[in-house]
């Protein structure tokens, strides 16, 4: 039986109307549509989760994927990280999210121990390279590294599904239902 996996990308906070704001009901309603996708590709076999433990869309999708494994056991979550240095700049609380969501992933990656110019460019092809599916949360700016990660996953004929984060439109080339109603795949809570 084949395994399938994720990958997820997104704009950093500042690019949202909301910002850093979680507890704006913009941001809330984005992080349910993305739960419900993730809830859709756990449901339809999806197994393994990719992050790239950036701030904003990364870390949510992270734990969003950590609360699904205690429901659905046979979930990975694979942190990919450009570089050791990553979180060095952050604020003292998002490091410390960063880390703590570090600590309970099921492995972690780290392409380089310092940043280089081309680390979060890597880390995104990995990203793709590693995945069926990618959950894009994008404005469709083109010059970002969410536009560059998307662009890449279309080249490597990725599953895609995109949220606008404003409209929360959504853009995709599967629908949710159809992730439920796979047939090839039994995954029942607590299955493995």
């Amino acid at each position: 039986m084949k395994k399938y996996a994720c990958a997820f990308t997104g704009h950093r906070p500042d690019r949202f109307s909301f910002g850093y704001d979680e507890n704006d009901e913009k941001c809330i309603k984005l992080k349910a549509v993305m739960s419900d996708w993730i809830t859709a590709m756990i449901i339809g076999g999806i197994r393994t989760f990719y992050s790239g433990m950036a701030l904003g869309v990364d870390q949510w999708a992270a734990e969003i994927v950590l609360d699904m494994k205690q429901q659905y056991s046979a979930v990975r979550l694979i942190a990919v990280r450009p570089c050791e240095t990553q979180a060095d700049s952050w604020l003292e609380e998002q490091r410390e999210r960063h880390y703590k969501t570090l600590a309970v992933c099921d492995e972690v990656i780290t392409l380089y121990k310092h940043y280089t110019r081309s680390c979060m460019f890597e880390r995104n092809r990995y990203l793709a390279d590693h995945a069926d599916y990618l959950l894009a949360v994008y404005n469709g700016g083109a010059k970002c590294g969410t536009a560059y990660t998307v662009n890449y996953a279309k080249q490597k004929h990725r599953q895609l599904t995109i949220v606008h984060p404003d409209t929360l439109a959504v853009e995709s080339s599967t629908t949710m239902d159809a992730f439920r109603r796979r047939s090839e795949i039994k995954f029942v809570k607590g299955d493995g």
